[in-house]
């Protein structure tokens, strides 16, 4: 389960902030579009990176079981697009990517911020997933995620809406 509270104020039960990425797959996706479908939104810090390739790998192959739900999963990172596209093609990746270059989604969802690398201080993504129901509340959230499991939690947590 996640922990329920997130930075920038996001609580379970909270509205989903509205948002617009264009994705990997040349389309684009936004709250809008998503409206009356529950949904997996899943910020990571950089496309190819050990952790990040793990957690896309691991929602790629549980992909299926999440279509059976009728729950949409998007990964979202600053990378640009193009970036993503060679992600996906490494790893054969089944999932859309969303590019937040602006970082407009991730400051209005509290996932960039200060993060701290051997006692050294910079600007990042905070590894968090969110779990947005069909009305559009978030039902579930999970900050600094440890990939191990993750996916698996997320999935049992889908199968409650």
């Amino acid at each position: 389960m996640g922990d329920g509270v997130g930075a920038g104020g996001l609580a379970v039960g909270d509205r989903a902030p509205s948002f617009k990425l264009a994705t990997d797959n040349g389309g684009e996706v936004s709250l809008a579009s998503l409206k009356g479908h529950p949904f997996v939104l899943y910020f990571y810090p950089k496309d190819d990176t050990a952790g990040c390739t793990k957690e896309a790998i691991g929602f790629s192959q549980a992909a299926k079981k999440f279509e059976k739900l009728g729950v949409f999963v998007l990964g979202v990172s600053k990378d640009s697009l193009a970036a993503h596209e060679k992600f996906r093609k490494k790893h054969k990746l089944t999932i859309p990517l969303g590019s937040d270059s602006e970082l407009k989604t991730a400051q209005a969802y509290g996932v960039w911020g200060e993060k701290t690398l051997y006692g050294r201080k910079y600007m990042g993504m905070e590894r968090a997933t969110f779990l947005i129901d069909a009305a559009g509340k978030i039902r579930e959230i999970w900050r600094k995620v440890k990939v191990p499991g993750h996916v698996e939690a997320v999935l049992a947590a889908a199968k409650s809406l």
